[in-house]
């Protein structure tokens, strides 16, 4: 029996050292992050190989530009959209959880979430898209870095290069000229608040572009952009 302890104890033990220094490799790289972009993420990896796995080929659509480099109304088209208090929160939205919390229980199914945009950066940069137990609280460990170590323009602008926004496409860059053949430097009241609308759902809308619930979102949308402030 003290023996079956002990081994116990070991194990545990070495459960933790390696949970140790995995949060050490994830606080080295947000650090090195700081200052230095990131050529690719968790999420971006995973969506290739799905996608070599049918084209050993294919390619992943994606350039990073400057925060500069990207438009003012995309940027605030995905605050609208995304997360509304993104300037004033500390990584989460507790007001936005509880009410996507109460909406989901009156469903009976899971209808809205209410991830900020440091909560979505952290899942999109580091953690694959499978469900587990223990990913809410990586996530939530991961947004505490984020947001300790970096201001919000440093978030804003990973998030607005990393993010997907349809089959294979990847950050602003890519997504407009992906749909409308133009910088994102370029876009439009429209066209931003358009690729803002597509973001829960990318790779449905890239294939339904003209679907009237993308349409009803680009209109409200574009009623919200004015209201809010980006950093």
């Amino acid at each position: 029996m003290k023996s079956l302890w002990r081994w116990t104890w070991r194990i545990l033990a070495l459960l933790f050292v390696l949970l140790l220094f995995y949060q050490v490799w994830i606080f080295a790289h947000v650090w090195w992050w700081v200052e230095h972009n990131p050529a690719t993420s968790s999420f971006m990896e995973d969506r290739l190989e799905v996608l070599q796995s049918k084209n050993p080929n294919a390619e992943l659509q994606h350039k990073w530009v400057p925060y500069a480099k990207i438009s003012d109304t995309l940027k605030q088209a995905l605050i609208a959209s995304e997360d509304a208090k993104f300037v004033d929160h500390e990584g989460f939205d507790w007001e936005g959880i509880q009410k996507a919390y109460e909406k989901n229980l009156k469903k009976g199914k899971i209808v809205a979430g209410g991830s900020t945009i440091s909560q979505q950066l952290a899942k999109n940069l580091f953690l694959s898209g499978k469900r587990t137990p223990w990913r809410k609280l990586e996530e939530a460990t991961i947004t505490v870095m984020l947001e300790k170590m970096m201001d919000k323009e440093r978030i804003f602008e990973i998030y607005l290069n990393v993010i997907e926004w349809g089959n294979g496409v990847f950050g602003a860059e890519a997504a407009a000229r992906h749909y409308y053949g133009i910088s994102a430097s370029q876009l439009s009241t429209l066209q931003a608040a358009k690729l803002a609308a597509m973001v829960p759902n990318p790779r449905y809308y890239d294939k339904h572009r003209e679907a009237k619930g993308l349409l009803r979102k680009t209109d409200i949308i574009m009623g919200r952009m004015g209201d809010v402030e980006i950093p």
